[in-house]
């Protein structure tokens, strides 16, 4: 990089290029959630009527969610691929937030092609934008900065003011008002992040510039050199860890698959003689990590300072188990349903907090600790490699969603709660010998001074093991 850390402008104890990140990501996800949100809805809905969807079966609609779903995440490789070798982070997310921009404005366009080409576009936009940003946010702390998995939790935050709103607003003009609408409003709402990503440029001075034309020898050198024995290992790490992601994604994105679909359709919505819109469940999930999400970081950097066990890695085992539990509260939504005929909210809400925990167990836990583990030439390809997991992970949600059309939703509720918690579990009994392969990468994290703080590398370059 070419100028250090240490003369960042502090806001809240964070830099404030973290905020400007905070606020990018916020509407992005705005515009990425809302149109979630009502994706599923609008391909299921009666193709006749004053707000006329395409009439698609439930296995169909699902089938196209897992594979959009999965591009989405997996346009992240060539997008973290590119960053590194030709255009940096900083670029990358530039030209994401355009493309998102024309993505979500052609959907509000009511005719097929645009429908499509909207999706291509969103595809290729989250692919250049989502990994590089997540990427950004880690370079603004020095490697051994505890304050690093709590400015992750802070951008996890924003994340997640974005899908709560846009659940709410999209959710409600998409059902209510016309589903070409809440895709022209999810449009709008990622032309404003954009615009506020132009402005806070100051702030990012020094994050985010393509390597290659960095003025820093020791980061040259890191781009020219093959990887050491311990930053070989430390992928070998990574890539295991990314196996619980695939697993907590491929649960989890029933939210906005076979969760939606039941909120729909088989869970009695009325609250006080009004019928709650099934998209509006959709923000749950973000409610609970706007609340809960600065206690869960607190905790776990609480548990640090004790010298307890609060590994990432740790960490993330706990937040499957976590996740798959609640699960188990969709098993008794089901029951439910198949007895009475309904099944109550409560069921739903129960299940979102755990899933919320679970989340804010993994997610931003697993993006700090890429930026951990990941070497320097390959950091936005790893982010990238991460976000593809996550990618697979909804194809995989997708599949559940299209078999609970012949196994039932009791069937495959039951399926995924039990098998996330085994898997935990599982993992669980070979985490010390992995945590061995990170080479001490999360041994001197503590609490550091402002004026400590130096240029931030994502791997030693001076080891040469």
């Amino acid at each position: 990089m070419s100028t250090t850390l240490q003369n960042q402008k502090q806001l809240f104890g964070h830099p404030v290029g973290l905020y400007v990140l905070f606020f990018t990501e916020m509407w992005e996800r705005f515009s990425y959630y809302g149109m979630r949100a009502i994706l599923v809805l609008y391909l299921v809905a009666q193709s006749t009527g004053d707000n006329a969807g395409l009439g698609w079966s439930n296995g169909e609609a699902l089938a196209l969610y897992g594979w959009y779903t999965m591009l989405v995440y997996v346009a992240s490789i060539p997008g973290g691929w590119i960053a590194d070798k030709f255009l940096g982070q900083k670029k990358s997310v530039l030209y994401g937030g355009i493309l998102l921009v024309a993505g979500h404005s052609i959907l509000a366009v009511e005719q097929m092609w645009a429908f499509y080409s909207g999706l291509g576009l969103i595809i290729a936009g989250v692919g250049m934008l989502k990994p590089n940003i997540s990427t950004m946010v880690g370079g603004l702390y020095k490697q051994g900065d505890i304050r690093r998995d709590k400015g992750f939790t802070i951008f996890y935050i924003g994340i997640n003011i974005g899908a709560f709103l846009s659940s709410l607003i999209v959710g409600y003009v998409g059902e209510v008002h016309g589903w070409h609408y809440g895709f022209g409003l999810a449009g709008i709402g990622m032309a404003l992040g954009l615009i506020q990503y132009l402005v806070g440029q100051k702030h990012l001075k020094h994050v985010g510039n393509y390597s290659g034309t960095s003025e820093n020898i020791e980061e040259k050198e890191a781009m020219k050199r093959p990887l050491t024995k311990i930053e070989k290992d430390r992928v070998v790490v990574l890539f295991i860890s990314f196996l619980l992601v695939i697993v907590f994604w491929g649960a989890f994105e029933q939210a906005g698959g076979l969760m939606n679909i039941y909120a729909s359709e088989k869970t009695d919505r009325m609250f006080m003689g009004w019928e709650v819109p099934a998209s509006w469940f959709q923000s749950l999930n973000a409610m609970f990590i706007i609340l809960l999400g600065t206690s869960v970081a607190a905790y776990w950097a609480n548990r640090k300072l004790k010298g307890k066990v609060s590994t990432s890695l740790f960490k993330m085992i706990i937040g499957l188990i976590i996740m798959g539990t609640g699960f188990f509260f969709m098993t008794a939504a089901a029951a439910e349903f198949n007895s009475d005929g309904a099944s109550a909210m409560y069921w739903l809400v129960l299940a979102y907090l755990f899933h919320t925990v679970g989340e804010l167990c993994i997610s931003p836990v697993a993006l700090s600790y890429i930026t951990k583990l990941a070497p320097l030439k390959y950091a936005s390809l790893m982010m990238g490699v991460y976000f593809a997991m996550t990618g697979f992970g909804n194809k995989l949600a997708g599949l559940l969603g299209e078999a609970s059309e012949s196994l039932g939703e009791y069937t495959i509720f039951t399926g995924i709660a039990i098998f996330c918690v085994a898997f935990g579990f599982l993992v669980m009994l070979f985490r010390k010998k992995l945590e061995k392969l990170t080479h001490g990468a999360e041994d001197n994290e503590r609490k550091m001074d402002t004026m400590e703080q130096e240029p931030y590398e994502l791997a030693d370059p001076k080891i040469n093991e």
